[in-house]
């Protein structure tokens, strides 16, 4: 398997400690409230609910939605459900994307944002995350229309990866994932912090999300996610609140990370940057017990998340002044 964030068991095992704090992954680390579920959420085989497709289409804006348990389920599904094709994946971006396509008999590359427009036309499918995780690079909705019109007009697919799209509602076109050829993922592990329930949404045609659900098969997500799902969909006090919340406590790690002298792009939910020196930082932080992502290839660099406690945000704030400093005396 690709390594991933939240792996804390590793960081454990390597520099020891138990107080760590997890910037390793974009996810709201103050998440909702979970409800306890019904008895016969756990004792029923999960049928799928229809008061969670549509609160889900209420929340996402979408005229169709498949659950699925999370965007991962269709990420390694997608592949499957197409021919041999021409597959551009925009790089760098989340790495499950390119693996799955590749290893499905498609004809796969992977090639800048900036070089998507020019590559539409010698793609059968496109896949960009928008927001891109990790450096949080965004497309507008009027392009992503654009290519998707001349993608499907030959029988192409654009897929777009939203699934931090939550705090960047505007860049969404999950209104348009009923046409033929667009398919459109949304999560509820980032933004709502259930990363746990393993659930996920896509839009597609009707064709599309059949032929996905009978390769997936029955009770794809469990009772207790469904249930949990639909009070946090419906629950706009609390998304209104962590909207705001989300955008201070963005603001203020990007303010941390400029007094590092680290110009840092990304989301409220996460930050990126290009780092020459990203092996070093990584175990800088680690040891100190803070855990961030260090990537080593087509995205070299560093991504953090959020903290929770004002706690964690004092010595994620310290551990910086000493890299600051430790780096200035060299």
């Amino acid at each position: 398997m690709l390594e991933h964030g939240g792996n804390l068991r590793a960081a454990r095992l390597h520099y020891g400690g138990d107080d760590w704090i997890d910037l390793s992954t974009g996810i709201n680390p103050v998440g909702y409230p979970a409800p306890a579920p019904s008895p016969d959420a756990w004792q029923r085989l999960p049928e799928p609910s229809p008061d969670l497709v549509r609160a889900a289409c209420d929340y996402y804006g979408a005229p169709l939605l498949q659950p699925v348990a999370g965007t991962q389920a269709a990420i390694q599904a997608l592949p499957r459900l197409r021919p041999p094709a021409r597959v551009t994946v925009a790089a760098p971006s989340y790495a499950e994307h390119a693996h799955h396509w590749g290893r499905h008999g498609h004809q796969l590359r992977q090639i800048p944002y900036d070089a998507l427009d020019a590559a539409v036309e010698s793609s059968d499918v496109l896949v960009v995350c928008n927001p891109n995780n990790p450096t949080g690079a965004v497309v507008a909705p009027e392009r992503l229309l654009d290519w998707h019109a001349r993608l499907a007009a030959r029988g192409g697919w654009l897929v777009v990866d939203e699934a931090f799209g939550d705090t960047a509602r505007s860049l969404s076109i999950a209104a348009h994932a009923g046409a033929d050829g667009l398919i459109v993922l949304r999560s509820v592990g980032k933004f709502f912090g259930l990363a746990g329930l393993r659930l996920g949404f896509v839009g597609a045609a009707p064709a599309l999300l059949q032929a996905l659900e009978d390769l997936l098969g029955p009770w794809a997500v469990s009772g207790p996610a469904q249930e949990i799902a639909i009070a946090a969909l419906h629950d706009g006090a609390w998304q209104r609140a962590t909207q705001e919340r989300l955008a201070r406590d963005g603001a203020r790690m990007r303010a941390l990370l400029a007094g590092a002298g680290i110009a840092a792009g990304g989301t409220p939910l996460f930050h990126w940057w290009p780092e020459a020196r990203a092996e070093a930082f990584h175990d800088h932080m680690a040891r100190r017990a803070i855990w961030v992502r260090l990537f080593r290839e087509a995205a070299r660099g560093i991504r953090v998340g959020l903290p929770a406690p004002e706690a964690h945000w004092r010595r994620i704030e310290h551990a910086l002044q000493e890299w600051t400093r430790e780096w200035t005396e060299r």
